[in-house]
């Protein structure tokens, strides 16, 4: 099958490798759809450590389930899916709590770590747990199908975030997790969300998709506009997407006093913060990590209306492009938010299912 390889830091090359074979409780899924992710591009230049090469990176994708492994019972083929990027072991103390992001065994498609090494979904078909499957209404398309990872992020933080009926909050970063953020907390029933961005091109987006107002902070102060629009109380909640000390600051001093500070952005190992005024003002400050069991309320905001993907989808483009994608992401081209990769299905591409459910089987 045909995938893309980050061969060494800062190049990929469209490969053939073998057709991977599920195992126990495990099924092969025919990727459709598989978007590039932050993440991955930081993984590309080798920034985040966390994609040690030679490994097949991707893990916001959807497909079709193609085959199942032995002791697999649930799904079948032809299924239309989506799985969860976190492999959880499903026994741990976090995970019998329900906090499988916080598994003591946790694994990421599409990571290699001096720890594990997990092939990813920029490739024909990929290799998942039962148990990480998620089922897809037919409504529902592919290319945003691969985004209901990303989304999961942004819900599970803004519910750790218990934004009070009414409240207000600050998003700081206006990419790709800022907007559905935003989103999110129109959804959970937050009155007014502001976002702060430096890019004029995402704020406009920003209020395209619910924002009461927007802030640049290269023109505007953030926390001196945050105080004028709540009257010097500050926001509820702030919700810090981008990761450094500028903006973890800002998130600090804009929210009122025993308001809520959430940390998603995660580009930098350690940052500043104003500690007395957290401490002086009993603010609450937490990180958010990745997602723990919010997919299937991903899928029912799809399926309501309740988020709206097509805006920031940038580009569908084959997988034999993503090396060129990469580059322009990597880039940081204006204007380009989220690119999705769908790898082509030729009469080569692999086994036919019913052939290797034979294979498997025997």
């Amino acid at each position: 099958m045909k995938a893309l390889l980050l061969s060494e830091y800062g190049r990929l090359d469209v490969v053939d490798v073998p057709l991977p074979r599920p195992g126990r409780a495990e099924v092969l899924v025919r990727v459709e759809a598989c978007g590039i992710c932050g993440s991955d591009v930081h993984g590309f230049d080798g920034t985040s450590g966390r994609r040690i090469p030679p490994i097949i990176m991707g893990h916001e994708a959807a497909g079709t389930v193609a085959a199942i492994g032995p002791g697999a019972s649930g799904p079948r083929e032809g299924d239309r899916v989506t799985f969860d990027s976190t492999i959880y072991c499903g026994y741990c103390e976090f995970c019998r709590r329900g906090e499988m992001n916080l598994c003591e065994n946790r694994q990421v498609l599409g990571v290699s770590t001096p720890e594990y090494r997990r092939s990813g979904a920029f490739a024909e078909y990929v290799v998942v747990p039962e148990h990480i499957l998620h089922q897809l209404p037919e409504g529902i398309a592919f290319a945003e199908a691969a985004m209901i990872e990303p989304l999961a992020v942004a819900v599970h933080a803004v519910a750790i975030s218990a934004v009070p009926e009414n409240g207000s909050a600050l998003v700081i970063g206006a990419g790709m997790i800022g907007l559905l953020v935003l989103q999110s907390l129109r959804d959970s029933g937050c009155l007014r969300v502001y976002v702060a961005d430096i890019d004029d091109s995402r704020l406009q987006l920003a209020k395209q998709l619910g924002a009461a107002h927007t802030i640049n902070p290269k023109t505007t102060d953030t926390v001196s506009e945050i105080m004028r629009l709540t009257s010097s109380k500050g926001v509820d909640v702030a919700l810090e997407a981008v990761g450094s000390t500028p903006t973890i600051k800002a998130a600090v001093e804009s929210v009122r006093k025993g308001g809520t500070v959430t940390l998603i952005g995660n580009i930098a190992p350690s940052a500043e913060i104003p500690l007395q005024t957290v401490v002086s003002r009993e603010i609450r400050l937490q990180g958010s990590a990745a997602s723990s069991g919010e997919y299937p309320q991903c899928i029912d905001m799809l399926k309501r209306g309740a988020v709206d993907l097509k805006p920031l989808i940038s580009v569908v483009a084959p997988l034999e492009e993503g090396p060129v994608w990469f580059e322009r992401l990597h880039a940081r081209e204006p204007n380009l938010m989220k690119v999705v990769l769908t790898p082509g299905h030729g009469v080569d591409a692999g086994i036919p299912c019913a052939d290797l459910n034979v294979q498997l089987q025997g």
